[in-house]
């Protein structure tokens, strides 16, 4: 096991290879609620799978509220100059039931139906650009990237120029190596671009969701809240389908009997796919809860105004939750895995992941059925203190 470098509070960021390192294994153990520290101030990370839905659902005793965010830096007025992401991660009732009633007609069953064929187009067009790379390339670059911003352009119904920089307006959004802040930091500049986007969107409505919202919404939201909701979409929805394309593979390519059953048995593939996300969570961390009161949260007595982590990877690895939950088994029964959350803030998105990894998946492993890996795995470089936990690079050769 990798010996830890850095801070314990960086620990739920850290992973072993793709498995969560075992001090997360270690505090989870020892109690459901362990207590860090961060600028001094406490932190109280929640590890065990009934603790972290029990947290996530509930919105009485816990805010998502980003002035909470904009105020633990200790600054009393809660400005540290952050650029506020929006979307519905950071937003309490009764503002997130409101954003959330326009949003979820898009992510029903018959709309996720009728953009399949727009996934399957999207995919076998990246798979084309694959082969004309190869017969080696990085399918991170040529397919587990632009697949998803792809997708979301075309839920959004907005033109391919603006598709090809959702991925640049995604990138580092996730990424605390450098800074705590340097996530929400580098919110400024990608819905400086997506206001422009809604701006030209109110003028000239397309046939997507996001002219669906001017249309329907147009009069209750303005531009700075409407450029929230699609970068909430663009953020959540890319880069952790991106993640999960390339390391999901990555697991395939290791085992040829796990690509065999994605590749040769349809039916098997969504259990697959439930398995994947369960054993990978690549969303490290659900958003931060900060209590509204003072409360007892797993034997620790918690203070008003506290910040409270929800460690997902660790809730997934609980064996409280499943027998053997470090081993990967596409033939597992599906659990209730949090990998895309749980509560009001469980993922809307969370339909349309599914839909684009069971097409993806399948499809790549027919497309290229003698696909490896073409780099030596130890020179593999893995996202090390980010939310989303993912791949730089995946070298394949077929």
């Amino acid at each position: 096991m990798t010996e830890l470098a850095i801070d314990d509070v960086f620990a739920p960021l850290t992973r072993d290879d793709v498995d969560p390192v075992g001090w997360l294994a270690d505090r989870r153990a020892e109690g459901p609620v362990t207590r860090l520290d961060l600028f001094g101030n406490p932190v109280w990370l929640v590890t065990r799978h009934a603790d972290v839905r029990a947290v996530l659902a509930d919105t009485a005793a816990f805010s998502n509220d980003f002035a909470h965010l904009a105020a633990a830096g200790g600054d009393d007025d809660g400005d540290l100059g952050l650029a506020d992401p929006g979307g519905l991660g950071f937003r309490d009732p009764p503002d997130h039931t409101r954003l959330r009633r326009m949003l979820a007609p898009a992510f029903t069953a018959r709309r996720l139906a009728a953009l399949a064929p727009a996934v399957e187009r999207v995919v076998h067009e990246r798979l084309d650009a694959l082969a004309a790379a190869g017969p080696g390339a990085d399918l991170v670059a040529e397919f587990a990237t632009p697949v998803p911003a792809m997708v979301i352009g075309e839920l959004l119904g907005v033109s391919r120029a603006d598709q090809e920089s959702f991925a640049s307006i995604a990138t580092g959004r996730f990424d605390l190596l450098s800074s705590i802040v340097a996530p929400l930091d580098s919110a400024a500049d990608g819905l400086a671009h997506l206001r422009d986007l809604v701006a030209r969107e109110r003028a000239h409505p397309g046939p997507g969701l996001l002219g669906d919202l001017v249309r329907t919404h147009g009069h209750d939201v303005d531009d700075v809240e409407l450029a929230g909701l699609v970068d909430g979409l663009l953020v959540g929805g890319h880069e952790t389908t991106a993640s999960m394309l390339a390391l999901g593979t990555l697991l395939l390519l290791r085992d040829p009997a796990h690509a065999a059953l994605v590749r040769d048995e349809p039916a098997a593939v969504p259990a697959a796919v439930e398995e994947l996300l369960r054993y990978l969570t690549v969303v490290q961390v659900a958003f931060p809860r900060f209590a509204r009161a003072e409360v007892e949260l797993g034997g620790q007595q918690v203070t008003a105004g506290d910040l409270v982590l929800c460690s997902l990877a660790g809730a997934d690895r609980d064996p409280r939750l499943l027998a053997g939950p470090d081993r990967l088994d596409l033939r597992r029964s599906p659990t209730q895995h949090v990998a895309f959350g749980h509560g009001i803030h469980h993922c809307l998105g969370a339909p349309l992941a599914r839909l684009e990894l069971q097409i993806a998946f399948p499809a790549l492993l027919h497309r290229f059925p003698g696909l490896v890996l073409d780099a030596d795995p130890q020179v593999l470089t893995f996202r090390q203190r980010s939310i989303v936990f993912g791949l730089d690079a995946l070298p394949v050769r077929w």
